[in-house]
């Protein structure tokens, strides 16, 4: 029996299309085909959810995205390195969250890209970042980040790469850097 072997992930290709709620991919491909009866090779390409900010011509989108739409904090890293890359690296900060509702589509996702969905809990406290490029450079904030809410008002989020996966929160206050553990921490899209 020879076993089906696979390159690494390459690295995750921009967002399919600017100034919406889309998709960026990897891909790896097949080293050696499976033979004698051995295992399929697994998925060659994933998908996760990602929006872009500035047309291909370079100029900022005009729209502001509501719901607020997050990621998996760990999203962030490659961001920086791209945002520093453009010279356009900005403060950030953090808004501390506490979830209300949770739809049960959080649960049930499959995909690799989404297990961090799973860690999203009613009644946790959650860290959403706020960094270039969803930090408006108008109003240095993020969509959906709840400024200017009342207390106790319920806003709405949506996880960006499962659309089944949405819910409430309460802002509970804004935070100069995050500092949940890494599961609680999220970033604005």
């Amino acid at each position: 029996v020879i076993p089906c072997v696979v390159s690494q992930w390459s690295a995750w290709s921009g967002c399919a299309e600017p100034c919406k709620t889309t998709y960026r991919v990897r891909t790896r491909h097949v080293i050696q085909e499976p033979k004698n009866g051995a295992e399929a090779c697994p998925a060659l390409e994933e998908r996760a959810g990602c929006v872009e900010y500035w047309t291909r011509q370079g100029t900022e989108c005009k729209q502001s995205l509501i719901p607020a739409l997050i990621t998996t904090g760990g999203f962030g890293k490659a961001r920086k390195k791209r945002a520093a890359a453009d010279g356009k690296d900005r403060a950030g900060y953090c808004v501390e969250f506490q979830l209300v509702a949770i739809t049960p589509g959080c649960l049930h996702s499959h995909h690799s890209n989404t297990h961090w969905m799973r860690y999203l809990r009613e009644g946790h406290t959650v860290c959403v970042e706020c960094q270039h490029p969803a930090l408006d450079s108008r109003s240095q904030h993020c969509s959906g980040d709840g400024t200017g809410s009342t207390k106790n008002q319920l806003l709405h989020w949506q996880a960006v790469g499962n659309p089944r996966c949405k819910g409430t929160w309460r802002r509970i206050h804004q935070l100069d850097t995050c500092s949940c553990p890494s599961v609680h921490s999220f970033l604005f899209i």
